[in-house]
């Protein structure tokens, strides 16, 4: 059965597991019962356990006292390994003595065993014994185990048994020991806490001892690399004069800042001198224009003798309006103002060079300034690359004190600490002997063994659902392809020879009734248009094809119906077996043109006529299509109320499709549990192929009991029918 996931039905499931409950049943049978061996035949072991409490706890400095810390997520999974290590398992065996005396603990270990116990080493050594055969060295870990000796192979056994089980909320360990002697499961545990705390504390003393050993040498090593980088610092202050080179390096930018700064006003006085020169420069002797320059006219004794001037030249117009020209008066004025006109232009040309030469001093007080810039750059230039390798050297002399202070410190440290320990271990609860066996567990095992019994067969079930490819059941064809069922054969009980004419032997039978519903199925679905001449095939031989036919003619000439039957198989002909006819003339003949007639022989009812295939040809399909063929249907259309025939397979030879064409519809019989759906849809493909018209599919052989499909309800009314009679008869 074909399960479509997106429309999966509880009872989809329900009809799988009743198919398959075959399977189901005895995979959970089998395994159930390697369960109940496994369980009630093992060697009972006994458990020992003892708990103890481990707290981690880091030191505060040089106080020496732990403080609890529960952040480190895999400190718990460390002890737990150092519980189980070899190590721990090592120090078991020397505080029992076991080293000194091993038969002891291989003595006590001894118990009974079950038949699996005793089975699987067998098993492996005779593995190893055939393995040994075709590989001439052994394996390195064969020889390392068989290099050791009694002691370490005790270890190595409490190593491996060893169980350690955390106690949930809580910072308590459970360590257990199975055993199959009580006393000795009890010891082991006692004995592994006891190695366990032991363990740490040497642990701790040989990480201390080594670790203050390494600080010591490193604590050293540091001190002389320390000394060498102070002499390395003091040789080159030494050598460089730079006994205040952090002074001078503070100093230096605020003076080149300041240099920079006067030489920025120098610039600026330079600039307004040279701009006041070139206008005094371009004024020459014009000095009636140099009196309108403000650096000139500004000038408190040309200001005194322009006032002069201008009293001067006042007195000479009164003078000249009062004495006229030529008199003495006039005379004497105008010298003086000639005078004065003499002093002023001296006055113009003292104050033309006072600019020229306070332009040259500017010019040259800036010169002096860039000078004096560019050789405090120079300075600063070398003093910062002096200060760069002095900074070197300063800070790999500050890294050596400070890694060589740190040491030392640490040191200090790990010596006051040395006795202390990082983990703290309480034994809260010594094993005593226990009186039950821990295993194995009857209940779990029973309970796990019935339910992986179930979802096992369950899963079996599914998988080989899975697995099988072929047809089933009617509805799942009809879902797959799209295609109608007209009809569902049970699987015979009977022999091939009874069933092949089952509908006259026993007309009362489920069998029977099956082809009647065929029957029914062909005249309901096609009112308007029902098939004549119907043409049955499969996809391969053993599918039932011939015996459908001939039932399905059988059923309908018992309907009144007048019904040729046909046999078109010329390669493998039965008709005359089944019927115990002769077959030395038939189809073959006719369609040869050996005879002008096709040879009807009568049938076990009066209403049904057959034609046989006749003797083998050699060339089947060029019989098949040529027009006798056509010639034949036709002929018997008109004297026949239905022609069925039975073809050859699909899928081996070509004759069905040549026949199909000829004929109103095609019947398609699958065998359940035989014809795959890969085979199924070939078939149809090659009857869509050359257009012929499908009426539905067959399925032959189905097992009614094993699906659950409502079919089984109707055929067991038809069986339980039979015997009705019967039984009314007492």
């Amino acid at each position: 059965m074909k399960i479509n996931n997106q429309n999966l039905h509880l009872r989809d499931i329900l009809r799988v597991l009743r198919k398959r409950r075959s399977a189901l049943i005895g995979f959970f049978v089998t395994f159930f019962s390697l369960v109940l061996l496994f369980t009630f035949t093992s060697t009972p072991y006994f458990e020992g356990s003892t708990k103890i409490m481990i707290e981690k706890a880091e030191s505060d400095n040089l106080t020496g006292r732990y403080i609890s810390s529960r952040t480190d997520p895999e400190f718990y999974g460390t002890q737990f390994q150092l519980i189980k290590s070899r190590a721990v398992a090592r120090r078991v065996v020397t505080t029992l003595g076991l080293d000194q005396n091993p038969e002891a603990f291989f003595g006590k270990q001894e118990g009974r065993k079950s038949p699996l116990e005793i089975i699987v080493p067998r098993v492996k050594e005779l593995i190893s014994g055939v393995s040994k055969l075709f590989s001439k060295e052994k394996s390195l870990s064969e020889e390392k185990e068989e290099a050791l000796s009694p002691a370490e192979k005790i270890a190595l056994q409490i190593s491996d048994k060893i169980q350690v089980r955390p106690v949930e909320g809580s910072r308590i360990i459970n360590i257990n020991f199975l055993s199959p002697n009580p006393e000795l499961a009890a010891l082991i545990a006692n004995t592994t806490a006891k190695a366990y705390i032991e363990e740490i504390l040497e642990m701790k003393l040989n990480s201390t001892r080594s670790s203050l050993e390494w600080m010591t040498q490193k604590a050293e090593a540091e001190a002389v690399k320390l000394q060498r980088s102070e002499q390395a610092l003091q040789d080159y202050m030494k050598s460089n004069n730079l006994v205040t080179i952090e002074d001078r390096m503070t100093v230096t930018p605020e003076q080149l800042s300041e240099i920079n700064l006067q030489l920025l006003r120098a610039e600026s006085r330079r600039k307004e001198l040279q701009a006041l020169y070139n206008k005094v420069k371009a004024v020459g002797k014009n000095y009636q224009s140099a009196q309108t320059i403000s650096a000139i006219a500004s000038e408190p004794a040309l200001q005194a003798i322009r006032a002069q001037i201008v009293e001067t030249e006042k007195s000479m117009m009164e003078l000249g309006n009062k004495f006229g020209p030529k008199h003495p008066i006039m005379v004497k004025t105008r010298g003086d103002l000639q005078v004065l006109e003499s002093k002023r232009n001296q006055e113009i040309d003292r104050s033309v060079e006072s600019i020229k030469n306070e332009y040259e001093l500017a010019m040259s007080n800036e010169r002096n300034l860039r000078d004096k810039l560019d050789t405090s750059k120079t300075e600063a230039l070398v003093l910062n690359e002096k200060f760069i390798q002095y900074g070197h050297l300063k800070r790999l002399v500050d890294t050596n004190r400070t890694l060589y202070d740190a040491l030392l410190l640490k040191l200090r440290e790990q010596s006051i600490t040395e006795e202390n320990q990082p983990v703290n271990l309480w034994l809260v609860e010594k094993a005593s002997v226990p009186l039950k066996p821990a295993k194995p567990w009857v209940s779990a095992n029973l309970l796990v063994g019935f339910l992986i019994g179930i979802l096992g067969g369950v899963a079996l079930a599914f998988f080989l659902e899975y697995l099988d490819n072929t047809i089933k059941d009617p509805e799942d064809v009809e879902s797959a392809f799209g295609v109608p069922v007209i009809g569902v054969i049970q699987k015979w009980r009977k022999k091939k020879e009874e069933v092949e004419q089952i509908v006259i032997k026993e007309p009362l039978s489920a069998l029977a009734e099956s082809y009647r519903g065929i029957r029914t199925a062909i005249q309901l679905s096609f009112p308007d248009n029902p098939p004549k001449k119907i043409l049955m095939s499969s996809a391969v031989m053993g599918e039932g094809k011939t015996t459908t036919a001939i039932n399905l003619a059988m059923i309908i000439a018992q309907s009144d119906q007048r019904v040729l039957l046909i046999e078109a198989d010329l390669r493998r002909p039965r008709f005359h077996k089944i019927f115990k006819i002769y077959n030395t003339k038939g189809l073959s003949n006719y369609l040869a043109g050996e005879v002008e007639a096709p040879i009807i022989q009568k049938g076990p009812l009066p209403r049904l006529a057959i034609i046989p295939a006749g003797p083998i040809p050699p060339n089947p399909a060029e019989l098949l299509v040529s027009n006798r063929m056509k010639t034949l249907l036709e002929a018997a259309s008109r004297d026949f109320d239905f022609i069925i025939c039975d073809a050859p397979p699909l899928l081996p030879v070509a004759d069905t499709r040549i026949l199909a064409r000829l004929f109103d519809g095609v019947i398609l019989v699958c065998n359940a549990g035989k014809t795959t759906y890969d085979m199924t849809e070939r078939s149809l493909k090659m009857l869509q192929d050359i257009r012929a018209r499908l009426l539905g599919l067959v399925v032959n052989q189905h097992e009614i009991a094993k699906s659950g499909y409502y079919h089984q309800s109707y055929y067991d009314y038809y069986e339980t029918s039979k015997t009705q009679p019967e039984a009314n008869k007492g």
